[in-house]
């Protein structure tokens, strides 16, 4: 079975565009290596904060060659995630020709489907490859729920499945996969606002999405609430809270860009059918990024 790559802080990296919608190829590369000076352990292009639904194959294979290039020996670990299987295998197989050293395995586009097309979908994807595998569980999102029994029959029957990324919202989900696998499977946070919840539950990574903007505070959040040093995680989640829950409402993508843009890392570009948020929505989370901003913890660069 092979070493998981999936642990500690890993960013589910925006993708950057130009004014004309091409890809900013050397901002993401500056970005990917931001991201891992601050303490980041690996990187996760084409998830869904990566925008990886509006990116044509040619244009994935692309960020994965840049990105790989720009991580030097940390892991890249991209979404693997198209409306066909056939899709989903074929860039299964570019990422590890690219030197990618895991995928993050997504349920199929649109079609949610009934539970065994979902398990032979996610399943066709993780024999196509010998990379370690990270099923992504998020059912508010995808439609899809792998529960704990789910994951365990599909850790039985797939060896290079090592680890789940758990965004259903219950940190139940986390102790519920322990019971049934033990240390057979890791289990990630998928929510920015449940970070400390789940890493008491037993999660010993957290894919996170703030972390674009703030790096530094992210892998300090994560390491305190690791530690086990709770008054220390707790005063710092409360400061990142009303940042974290941006990352859980259908605007996301363009919320955490927008965070970026406001602390000079980024733009708040994205791809259409996206647009920039607006009106009232805009107001309310400029003025929760500079409220957040003026009280920014000294400390969490530490």
């Amino acid at each position: 079975m092979p070493a998981s790559p999936f642990r500690h802080v890993l960013p589910a990296i925006t993708t950057p565009f130009h004014a004309d919608d091409r890809v900013d190829h050397d901002f993401l590369a500056k970005h990917v290596q931001w991201q891992l000076a601050a303490g980041c352990s690996g990187v996760i292009p084409l998830g869904s904060l990566g925008e990886g639904a509006t990116l044509d194959f040619d244009e994935k294979k692309a960020v994965l060659r840049t990105v790989v290039a720009a991580a030097g020996d940390k892991p890249v670990l991209p979404g693997i995630a198209a409306l066909s299987t056939k899709a989903a295998v074929a860039l299964a197989q570019a990422a590890e020709q690219a030197g990618c050293k895991g995928l993050m395995v997504l349920p199929a586009y649109v079609h949610k489907g009934e539970m065994r097309e979902s398990l032979a979908h996610v399943g066709a994807i993780m024999r196509a490859t010998t990379l370690p595998c990270m099923l992504y569980n998020n059912p508010p999102a995808y439609g899809t729920d792998f529960t704990p029994t789910h994951v365990a029959a599909l850790a039985q029957e797939h060896r290079n499945l090592v680890a789940v990324k758990e965004s259903s919202g219950d940190a139940r989900r986390v102790t519920g996969i322990k019971a049934l696998l033990g240390d057979r499977l890791d289990v990630l946070v998928g929510m920015d606002d449940m970070v400390c919840e789940g890493v008491a539950a037993g999660a010993i990574g957290w894919v996170a999405g703030l972390v674009n903007a703030l790096p530094h505070e992210s892998v300090r959040l994560f390491d305190l609430a690791r530690d086990g040093k709770r008054d220390e995680a707790f005063a710092l989640y409360r400061w990142f809270l009303p940042l974290l829950r941006l990352d859980t409402v259908p605007e996301f993508v363009q919320l955490i860009k927008l965070v970026q843009q406001q602390v000079g890392m980024g733009h708040e570009r994205v791809r259409m059918p996206r647009l920039p948020v607006a009106g009232a929505l805009r107001e309310q989370a400029l003025a929760t990024i500079r409220a957040a901003l003026q009280n920014r913890p000294q400390g969490a660069k530490a």
